[in-house]
């Protein structure tokens, strides 16, 4: 079946797949180093302004998590152990993962280097159900890496990564058409993919705080509260989504943004609230194995006007510093703000050709 014959199968009928490697890059590190085993571990920088690739799960139950900076994570765990990553080694489990996938379907979609959809709806090996090739997927990845995977299966892309979620780590959970619907009506809203902390916000403001509250909106509401956003939330509240599984599929870019409680309006607070955007960036950067060019800025104001600056660099950006010293150039001119600034957002992008396009891979 071909990526024309994938877009026009109905929603209903898909047989979706989402598997997510459990803490990847730190699961390689204690794979391959046993001392690590059973250790709180972060893969990363531990120098002042490092940040958090990824931590095992040893180390998430002191809330320790990616994309944090390693002075936090040190706070919270004291005995917290760093590794520098070794992202040629995590490209290269990820090609063995995407080889074990490409058994079963030619339609895979790659998130970053450890995580993918996969539609099975006409699989090249058919076991009879897509929790049974999920299944057999995991076994797989088991028994020729040595590291495990999680599991998620639905009828659409949205119902499967909540699934795969749901039992991690090393576990498959199954959202069936009969179940998708109650299944989304008691999550909190918080947990919905493509719902961050600042809709969230603006979500719970206007009284809704669960998959039930966003299913009594009606579409023109939710259009005129979040754009073309709404629509998405109309479908998914009804547990719909309609996207394939896109296996052409190339990132863009990588950014981050944070609407703010209170409006900044000096220079010395912006700096302060870029910050941990540098990080989050950067960090999905080394997760993914992406590099780029082009940094932009986005300054959204408290009347809700918004402008962009950006500025193409003569090499790829090769640090979390080169990523926030660009930005901190573009945004300087813009202070003081005309109005107070609302939200800050960063993002790199014209990612280069040497910038893995395809790749499976992280978002524990």
């Amino acid at each position: 079946m071909g990526v024309a014959d994938n877009r026009v199968i109905t929603a209903a009928k898909r047989r979706i797949i989402h598997i997510d490697m459990d803490a990847f890059y730190a699961s390689v590190e204690q794979r391959d180093n046993p001392s690590l085993r059973g250790v709180p571990l972060a893969v990363g920088g531990s120098r002042a302004r490092g940040v958090v690739a990824a931590a095992s799960y040893e180390a998430r139950k002191f809330g320790v998590h990616s994309a944090m900076p390693s002075v936090t994570a040190q706070r919270k765990c004291p005995e917290l152990v760093f590794v520098k990553p070794r992202f040629d080694v995590y490209k290269s489990v990820s090609q063995q993962i995407l080889g074990i996938l490409g058994r079963y379907t030619t339609l895979i979609q790659p998130l970053s280097l450890d995580e993918a959809y996969l539609d099975v709806t006409a699989p090249l090996i058919d076991r009879g159900s897509a929790t049974a090739i999920a299944e057999e997927i995991r076994a797989a990845i088991r028994r020729e890496t040595g590291l495990t995977a999680s599991a998620g299966v639905s009828y659409n892309k949205f119902l499967a990564k909540l699934a795969s979620d749901h039992r991690k780590p090393d576990g498959i959970f199954v959202i069936t058409p009969r179940l998708g619907p109650g299944f989304v009506e008691h999550l909190a809203i918080g947990k919905f993919h493509g719902v961050g902390p600042a809709t969230a916000g603006k979500m719970n403001r206007l009284g809704i705080y669960t998959g039930l509250d966003l299913r009594r909106q009606t579409l023109d509401f939710l259009t005129a509260h979040f754009g073309k956003a709404g629509r998405y939330y109309y479908g998914v509240a009804r547990g719909e989504d309609a996207r394939p599984v896109e296996p052409d599929r190339v990132r863009k870019s990588v950014g981050a943004e944070a609407t703010f409680e209170r409006d900044l309006v000096v220079w010395e607070q912006a700096v302060s609230a870029l910050e941990p955007i540098f990080a989050k960036v950067w960090a999905a950067c080394q997760r993914g194995g992406y590099c780029g060019r082009t940094v932009t800025v986005k300054v959204k104001y408290a009347d809700f006007r918004q402008i962009t600056r950006s500025f193409s660099l003569p090499a790829p950006a090769v640090s979390q510093a080169e990523l926030g010293g660009t930005a901190l150039e573009l945004l300087k001119p813009l202070f003081p703000p005309v109005k107070p600034v609302r939200l800050l957002g960063v993002s790199l992008s014209n990612l280069g050709a040497d910038a893995p396009k395809k790749q499976l891979a992280l978002e524990l």
